[in-house]
């Protein structure tokens, strides 16, 4: 049974990893914008924007999106290995509680930087 779960399985993760992301159009890519203000409407293109440090909320919330989006995928991972490691388990008890707490700490991992996220945000548009 396991032979035949990671004959199909390992075909298809390679594919998701790599034909699925193929196959977007570019202009899906969610690129992060640093400096916002070199993009406005009416920019010289000839000027160098630069960040002049006087915005270090929007500069502390880049990095806490970007780091919340690394996460995120990282814990969506997990819960896949969790996934797997707990069908392929076999019914044993300690692979069992193994795969159950993966799956466990990757959402209670997903719940602390969302409210990470959130308190950041929240302190930010405070002051």
């Amino acid at each position: 049974m396991k032979k035949i779960i990671s004959r199909l399985l390992v075909p298809f993760l390679i594919l998701m990893t790599v034909a699925v992301p193929l196959a977007m159009p570019a202009s899906n890519v969610g690129a992060v914008n640093l400096f916002p203000a070199c993009n406005a409407a009416g920019s010289n293109n000839t000027t160098v924007c630069q960040n002049k440090g006087d915005d270090v909320g929007g500069l502390i919330q880049t990095v806490v999106n970007i780091l919340l989006y690394i996460l995120a995928a990282i814990a969506v991972i997990m819960i896949i290995v969790g996934g797997i490691r707990y069908t392929t388990s076999n019914g044993e008890a300690a692979g069992i509680k193994s795969a159950k707490d993966t799956i466990v700490y990757a959402v209670i991992g997903l719940v602390v930087a969302m409210l990470a996220w959130a308190i950041v945000n929240f302190v930010i548009k405070m002051f």
